[in-house]
């Protein structure tokens, strides 16, 4: 733990440029997130200077800003495994130290927490405060605002630090609205309001009272905080989010207050790599760079999912100006970028609003359009109310566009994909397909595009492996035998599971009929009857949970039908996988195609 409380202004700023520097170094070879977390380095230590990380909550919104505050507490040589496989976490994890208060991964949950905890407080009776450190990204999802409407009601002592690097709130308006601000948070501004207010109640008429309240409203108008005042939350600022002394100062003050305040820091993404120094996307998460020319060291390869993905939903755009689309907040994590480009009255980027983009395009599909929703699989699970109260009960043609989906590598738990096909298969109306390669994921966005009721699609991220069978057009609950065998084991394959199917089998001196599902609702049940009498050991290949998944859908199948088959899924076991290399994790798993033939009898 590297000791803050004692540090004066000028080695807390030499402190700043070496934390700094580690990050730089080493996100530069490893990759990782590196622009909000460069962004973030004096707000942190201003953090560990008046609060105690070992007791204080100190909760990061998403917490990919939170490299400062493992280097500071205690992990700075193992800084080097951030995100590696058994290494550290690129985002706070409980388990790797007391400092981390809880997991985090998606956005928009630190000011629910932090109220939870306050109540935990209060009713053990401890001064704790609870401190987070919040985006301004953050602040487009409704979460943020229940939170808020209950803490600004409730009163506990919450300090939220609103990092603000991209200037979506409200901009402050010079000088004056700056000293407004602290005037009006400030310790005598609130004392003589209370007393002002006190004494008004008690001596004047209510006319009085009406024009007092009228000119403290009309101050607060000034100033970029009235919607936090208006929800009970005290405002502080804007301050200089890399002035170390302002940080402390501010942040000292609305520690003091007992009560929740909003302290506003402007900040710079990528601040002391001038290279990334401003609103550049790509410097969001990285992988490896060249530090003097900033210059990624691009990786040779087959075109990835996502962007042939892209390239077919624009070929369907072109053709058909019904087909529309939205994403939250990951243009082009997503491939949506382009689209919003060309076609900028069709295609949308709501930000953080999953819940959002799932309803309006429900909306949209009522009205006769082909909405595609464009999404990870790991955020899909944040609108799963409404792709079950607003796609399905409704019956509406909404198409999931669902990348990254199976394991996605160094982000670890809080993004692995591997959970999409479990709660979307039992949901009524809903149907789910799976492209194995390239050519199939163009055709199926297009049985998707004019399928008329709920459709989800899932993807790799990265790139599919080249297989050379022939691609014919999507047929509703229709798979495909690839390869018939003569031995009695049949491989099913699901998405990108026929791969793994396929070099699996190249392993086994053995003739085995390989079947691409396509469907895992509705499931092709007259090709899996057929299937049955013919082989009696099935092996199901898919990137994704056991329980509920294509093994659990295929053995209610035979149930149904009272079918007696050996069924054996290599879908996930019951767990969250850890980050780390792809391939790493597939060894940790044991689903790589050697370990897994040497399970097939």
């Amino acid at each position: 733990m590297i000791e803050i409380k004692n540090k004066s202004i000028k080695e807390l700023e030499t402190l700043a440029q070496k934390i700094r520097d580690r990050i730089i170094d080493v996100v530069s070879r490893n990759g990782g997130h590196f622009s909000s977390t460069l962004g973030a380095v004096e707000l942190t230590i201003g953090m560990h200077k008046v609060f105690d990380s070992h007791y204080d909550p100190f909760i990061f919104d998403v917490s990919h800003q939170c490299y400062p505050h493992k280097l500071i507490t205690g992990r700075w040589e193992e800084f080097e495994t951030i995100r590696q496989f058994g290494g550290l976490s690129g985002f706070t994890k409980p388990k790797e130290s007391q400092s981390d208060y809880f997991v985090a991964g998606h956005s928009s949950t630190s000011i629910s927490l932090a109220v939870g905890a306050a109540k935990a407080n209060k009713l053990n009776g401890t001064n704790k405060v609870p401190v987070v450190m919040i985006g301004d990204g953050s602040m487009t999802a409704g979460m943020v605002y229940e939170a808020m409407n209950e803490l600004g009601d409730l009163k506990l002592p919450v300090v939220i630090i609103l990092n603000d690097n991209e200037m979506s709130i409200a901009k402050p308006i010079g000088a004056i609205s700056k000293y407004l601000s602290k005037l009006l948070a400030g310790k005598s501004y609130q004392g003589l309001k209370e007393r002002v207010d006190k004494f008004i109640r008690n001596n004047l008429p209510e006319g009085s009272l009406y024009l007092a309240k009228r000119f403290e409203e009309s101050l607060k108008l000034i100033t970029p905080g009235m919607i936090f005042e208006e929800m009970g939350i005290d405002y502080i600022g804007p301050i200089d989010g890399h002035d170390i002394e302002e940080v402390i100062d501010t942040l000292t003050l609305a520690k003091n207050f007992g009560k929740p305040v909003i302290v506003h820091a402007r900040t710079v993404k990528g601040k002391g790599y001038a290279i990334a120094e401003g609103q550049h996307e790509h410097w969001h998460g990285v992988g490896p760079f060249d530090v003097e020319s900033g210059s990624f060291i691009k990786k040779s390869g087959a075109k990835s999912a996502t962007a042939v993905f892209s390239d077919a939903l624009y070929e369907l755009a072109l053709k058909d100006p019904k087909v529309v689309g939205v994403t939250a907040a990951m243009p082009s994590g997503t491939g949506i970028d382009k689209l919003m480009k060309e076609f900028p009255a069709r295609f949308w980027d709501v930000a953080i609003a999953e819940q959002h983009a799932v309803t309006s395009m429900a909306a949209m599909a009522k009205e006769g359009f082909k909405p595609f929703v464009t999404i990870y699989s790991t955020f899909l699970q944040r609108g799963f109310d409404q792709i079950i109260h607003d796609a399905c009960l409704m019956n509406l043609g909404v198409t999931f566009a669902i990348d990254r989906a199976g394991l996605v590598g160094n982000d670890g738990e809080t993004h692995q994909g591997q959970f999409d096909i479990s709660f979307l298969r039992f949901l009524p109306n809903m149907t789910l397909v799976a492209p194995r390669d390239n050519k199939t994921l163009e055709l199926s966005l297009e049985f998707g595009a004019n399928l008329g009721t709920p459709c989800a699609i899932r993807y790799p991220r990265g790139s599919f492996k080249e297989l050379h069978f022939p691609s014919t057009p999507f047929i509703y609950g229709k798979g495909e035998i690839l390869h018939s065998g003569v031995s009695n084991i049949a491989f099913i394959g699901y998405g990108a599971g026929i791969s793994r199917a396929i070099d699996t089998a190249n392993h086994i001196h053995k003739d085995i009929t390989i079947v691409d599902l396509r469907f895992v609702k509705p499931l092709d049940r007259e090709l899996l009857k057929q299937l049955a009498l013919k082989t009696s050991k099935w092996y199901i290949f898919s990137d994704s949970q056991k329980q509920g998944g294509v093994g659990s859908a295929i053995l209610e199948f035979l149930n149904d039908e009272k079918l007696h088959i050996e069924l054996t899924s290599f879908e996930y076991d019951d767990l969250y996988v850890q980050h780390g290399d792809t391939k790493l994790l597939e060894e940790s798993l044991g689903i790589l195609p050697e370990q897994l033939a040497a399970k097939i009898d």
